[in-house]
């Protein structure tokens, strides 16, 4: 007879027990950002071992898990402002302190202290990029960046050492060497983040994105084909072909308001 009153106290214990609350959905997204991080990370330590190499791949493998969390967090619509601050952080040290100490390494050294202020435009422009796509975020989703993304800056960096570091004899007509190409090309990306040019931005994977974005769609997925066939060159030319349609995006907007009546052409298309 005690059996039964053992098991009514037992289901009552199991009762009185809190429930387990469920996972947040903002685990996964925040997961693919602290490996953003982590990526930032080593490749300042590789980079100050020097593994130079090691160190720019480590950067474009950080901007892998930075799509990441933002696709998982669509997916699992879970944005928040916790996790657009941590994705912040993440990226001014593995899209700005990174490519920066890098730049630094490779060749900014021997300007002295103007090889310091070159080598902190990345992660000081970036920064301010990030702080206001944060603001602007908090008004409303738009089809374009504001600004160049501060993680194509740092893919077309590390796409840059990557195709040249074993071609420098491409540069010995320069009289400063790769100084006379990557100082100008490092101080117009810090410039292009900070602008308000639009750049095209990765759409949301629904059916109604699909349908109203379907070039972009299309030309995202010739993009990563040519990344895996050509690698390092591959990062350069998708960098280099998405930085110039911004630019020639942007030029064209100034001529249609400077010189012409009609309106915004982004906010048509919006």
């Amino acid at each position: 007879m005690k059996y039964p009153i053992q098991k009514k106290r037992f289901r009552k214990r199991l009762k009185k027990r809190p429930k387990l609350k469920p996972i947040p959905r903002i685990v996964v997204p925040s997961f693919f950002t602290l490996m953003n991080l982590f990526c930032g990370f080593l490749s300042i330590l590789m980079v100050a071992e020097g593994n130079l190499m090691l160190g720019a791949w480590l950067i474009v493998l950080a901007g892998l898990f930075d799509t990441l969390d933002g696709f998982m967090a669509r997916l699992a619509n879970a944005t928040s402002d916790f996790g657009v601050e941590l994705d912040s952080i993440s990226d001014v040290v593995s899209f700005g302190v990174a490519p920066g100490f890098l730049l630094y390494t490779v060749a900014f050294s021997e300007l002295a202290i103007i090889g310091v202020l070159l080598a902190a435009l990345p992660p000081l422009c970036g920064a301010i990029r990030l702080a206001r796509y944060n603001i602007e975020s908090k008004l409303g989703d738009t089809p374009y960046f504001n600004g160049l993304p501060i993680t194509g800056q740092a893919l077309m960096i590390s796409a840059i050492y990557l195709t040249f570091t074993n071609r420098m004899e491409w540069f010995d007509g320069f009289e400063h060497g790769i100084l006379s190409v990557l100082v100008p090309v490092v101080i117009l990306l810090s410039f292009l983040m900070v602008s308000t040019i639009p750049f095209d931005k990765i759409p949301k994977f629904d059916r109604q994105s699909i349908k109203e974005h379907k070039n972009r769609f299309i030309m995202l997925a010739v993009y990563l084909i040519i990344i895996v066939v050509m690698q390092d060159i591959g990062l350069m030319i998708v960098f280099s072909l998405f930085i110039l349609k911004g630019v020639v995006m942007g030029i064209y907007i100034f001529w249609t308001q400077a010189f012409t009546d009609e309106p915004d052409p982004i906010e048509r298309s919006g």
